[in-house]
């Protein structure tokens, strides 16, 4: 077993040990387990930054075997410059979770812990499958822990929210898979992603391919139009859940843009680019006046957070290297700020029991140190210049 697969299994077996207690008189050791469980997850995932050679382009920390021998389907794994920091990013946000969750669940505790690091593993799996076909696995496993996190622990509305997450991705997903079904085939029996990126396809089936491929990854990102289930889920979750939502789950879509339909369909992209660029310009604008005129907080920062993306997808269309560059910087920050943000909300939502932006005034007499971190990471997420002041 190589390190990546440490980086996936390791939080997925302490999520099952957690599953075992299931009383909540437990509670105290199950969130100590849990802990455990995230730390030496994240301790894993180090020695893959300290090992990891520059100035190339393949794939590093590959492990492969066999797993479905009869259809050609392997245990793939590989990371490069693109997929390593979200293997990463997910780790670290896990144990972050994991502690402000610490206090605020006082129920089904053990499920809760669990279903945070299964969530952590499988989605360290998408970022690091190599085989199609793992790849789908992994990709369609996080629906389960992030639906029931919302559908158990979240909001009054938490069984509408949770519905909705999980059809809207589901449809999506679906064409996913016929998708790559259609790959397989034509790349004679192979599940391999790199050799699919190497497969000469018409301008017809690339066009095909790349609808397919934004049906399931713009669901995810989400672009605008198919963005208005996140802000219902973000509502209704529960802290840990909209932190992990925003900081990792919406990644999963505009890396699979990178990874699947900018390459096997090339000619396709560069010929609906415009489409691209106007839906993740009307994601930046229209979205972006949406978030002005919100109430709620949790909807401000869920708005927010359709706009950040939509800078992503721009910068990735307009196929320059300094747009793809300046969007994967845009996904790794915002994975921490989102989260950042939302864990803020909680502190504050724990406290005065309302998401309203008018009920929170005052807050910096009772709780200066927190209001100074809470301003940081406002500015952050509006992207303040470093130095101060408006650069023009």
């Amino acid at each position: 077993m190589g390190l990546l697969s440490l980086a996936i299994w390791t939080p997925i077996i302490f999520g099952t040990v957690l599953l075992a207690l299931g009383r909540d008189e437990q509670a105290r050791s199950v969130r100590w387990i849990a802990l455990i469980g995230a730390v030496v997850s994240f301790l894993v995932t180090l020695p893959l930054y300290d090992g990891f050679q520059l100035g190339t382009s393949a794939m590093q920390f590959v492990e492969k075997g066999p797993w479905i021998q009869r259809f050609n389907v392997s245990y793939h794994l590989g990371v490069d410059g693109i997929s390593l920091w979200f293997v990463l990013l997910t780790a670290f946000i896990n144990v972050v979770v994991i502690i402000a969750s610490w206090e605020a669940i006082t129920t089904r505790v053990n499920q809760y812990m669990a279903a945070f690091l299964i969530l952590s593993g499988l989605m360290i799996g998408v970022f690091t499958a190599l085989d199609g076909l793992l790849f789908y696995v992994f990709f369609e496993a996080t629906l389960i822990p992030m639906y029931l996190i919302i559908g158990i622990w979240g909001g009054p509305n938490k069984i509408y929210a949770a519905f909705k997450f999980f059809l809207y991705t589901l449809i999506g997903s679906l064409l996913l898979l016929v998708a790559l079904i259609f790959l397989y085939n034509k790349s004679g029996g192979s599940f391999d992603i790199l050799t699919w990126h190497k497969l000469p396809l018409s301008s017809t089936v690339q066009t095909l391919l790349f609808f397919a491929l934004f049906a399931a990854f713009a669901v995810k990102v989400p672009m605008w139009p198919v963005h208005t289930w996140l802000p219902d889920v973000h509502v209704e979750a529960p802290t840990g859940g909209s932190a992990v939502l925003a900081a990792i789950m919406l990644k999963l879509g505009a890396y699979g843009f990178l990874r699947f339909s900018m390459p096997i369909a090339p000619d396709a992209t560069h010929e609906w680019a415009w489409l691209m660029i106007g839906l993740s310009l009307i994601a930046v604008i229209y979205v972006g006046l949406v978030a002005l005129v919100q109430q709620d907080m949790k909807k401000l920062v869920a708005y927010s957070s359709v706009a950040h993306m939509g800078f992503v997808t721009l910068g990735f269309f307009i196929f320059s290297d300094l747009g793809v560059s300046g969007g994967i910087v845009q996904m790794i920050s915002h994975g921490f700020v989102s989260g950042a943000m939302f864990l803020c909300i909680g502190v504050l939502y724990d406290r005065v029991h309302s998401r309203e932006i008018a009920s929170y005034g005052g807050v910096v007499n009772t709780m200066p140190k927190f209001a100074a971190f809470a301003l940081l990471f406002a500015m952050a997420n509006c992207g303040l210049p470093r130095h101060g002041r408006l650069c023009w």
